[in-house]
């Protein structure tokens, strides 16, 4: 009868390790090309359809272009942490004073909804890792100088609606660059 040494020990586990890995990595692959389009083209709709006309007024925050340029070359899983991250940082912006808002409330609810549901899928694709700075701080200043800095107003919310709505297509590039 064979016995396990240690070193044999650690060749199972880091193939069972890289087994597991490799299935979750499969089924991420899987939400992204099955599920992402669909979901991505509901909040779309409803983000057009919640409101009145995007306003034409400039945010006066800029999206980080050239973080989102260096995600069109990183790796798939640094891509899905990437849109789990933004989706996250979309839907906590949506998590304030919404008095003044005067979109369709059921709506926004389906809005937020699919919002969260396409980060609960992607968090389980990825593992934790580090959180990505930059869009962290644009998503900070954004808070600051719209939603703050305009008192939570009708006005800063269709901002808010106007770059949500340039973020989310910037996602679905990058998405339609990981086929």
């Amino acid at each position: 009868m064979q016995r396990f040494t240690m070193q044999s020990w650690t060749y199972l586990i880091l193939i069972l390790c890289s087994t597991v890995c490799a299935k979750s990595v499969c089924l991420c692959c899987d939400w992204i090309q099955d599920h992402y389009g669909t979901l991505s083209g509901k909040y779309h709709s409803l983000l057009d359809e919640m409101g009145g006309n995007i306003t034409k007024q400039d945010v006066p925050v800029f999206f980080p272009e050239s973080l989102y340029r260096r995600m069109e070359d990183a790796q798939y899983e640094v891509k899905v942490r990437f849109l789990n991250e933004t989706i996250h940082e979309i839907f906590k912006l949506f998590d304030e004073n919404m008095d003044a808002v005067t979109w369709e409330e059921k709506k926004l609810d389906d809005f937020l909804i699919l919002l969260h549901r396409q980060f609960q899928n992607l968090k389980s694709c990825v593992s934790p890792a580090t959180k990505f700075k930059r869009l962290k701080r644009f998503f900070k200043k954004l808070n600051k100088k719209v939603l703050v800095e305009m008192n939570y107003s009708a006005q800063a919310w269709e901002l808010i609606r106007k770059e949500t709505k340039y973020i989310l297509e910037k996602l679905d590039l990058l998405v339609a660059t990981m086929h």
